[in-house]
């Protein structure tokens, strides 16, 4: 592909270009490429095939982890939030030492490569958040828990311009990825003030179902607020908040 300079910027075709704008600017790409009934059939793209299985596999996996945590996602994601989650889930199915390629899944792989992972990647969670906290799964009981101890929000939290208060958000989630089917268990604090006093510890809490066999996440965020009058609102529409999978079980 190639990047469109000058000053009129073209959308459409003109003969075998295609002429196109995306998140990195205008672009143009000539048309073409191999025929789809032979990569279908043909021998010689046996790798292609395999490749588009298993990447067909991490985009439905993705998917449904999207779709899990789409309440908290709405405050906090980016706009490349899909293909950096897809690119990571496919790490996930590469890992898969069980399968055949081509036969590879997100299950036989290693779902906990995902910890760490930053749904805004303007707003990370570890550029945030400087307290310490404890973040831990129980499969038994499915207790799925963030603890804070106490802290001093204007030390502990790198904060915007502009923010006045930060709240604590969690959500424990179970995924059957086979099933396209999941459990999500959402938990938040107060609104506090982001100031030099001493705040109490915060456990934020997620009960999901115990003795559980399908893989169990647990995200963290923190939420930025400005408060007018009474009334608290969300601070750049949420440009500016952290949400990160903290933990990670995938389960036998």
């Amino acid at each position: 592909m190639a990047r469109q300079k000058g000053i009129i910027k073209l959308k459409g075709s003109i003969g075998d270009v295609s002429f196109y704008k995306t998140q990195d600017g205008y672009l143009a790409r000539e048309k073409g490429g191999v025929d789809k009934e032979r990569i279908k059939n043909d021998p010689a793209f046996q790798r292609t095939r395999e490749n588009g299985a298993e990447f067909g596999r991490a985009g439905s996996a993705t998917r449904i982890l999207r779709t899990a945590f789409r309440p908290l996602l709405l405050k906090t994601s980016d706009g490349r939030v899909t293909s950096r989650l897809t690119k990571e889930m496919m790490k996930v199915v590469k890992a898969d030492q069980v399968n055949a390629r081509g036969e590879r899944n997100v299950l036989d792989g290693e779902l906990e490569l995902l910890q760490g992972f930053e749904f805004n990647i303007n707003g990370r969670l570890g550029a945030t958040m400087y307290a310490p906290y404890d973040a831990t799964i129980d499969r038994a009981t499915g207790a799925a828990a963030v603890n804070i101890p106490d802290f001093i929000p204007q030390n502990a939290i790198a904060y915007p311009q502009g923010a006045t208060h930060v709240k604590f958000v969690s959500a424990g989630a179970e995924i059957n990825f086979e099933e396209d089917s999941f459990n999500l268990v959402t938990s938040e604090s107060a609104e506090i003030v982001i100031g030099p006093q001493n705040e109490a510890a915060v456990n934020l809490a997620n009960a999901l179902p115990a003795g559980s066999v399908s893989p169990l996440f647990l995200a963290f965020g923190i939420e930025f607020y400005q408060e007018v009058n009474g009334v608290f609102y969300p601070l750049k529409n949420g440009a500016y908040n952290a949400l990160s999978l903290v933990t990670v079980d995938g389960g036998a």
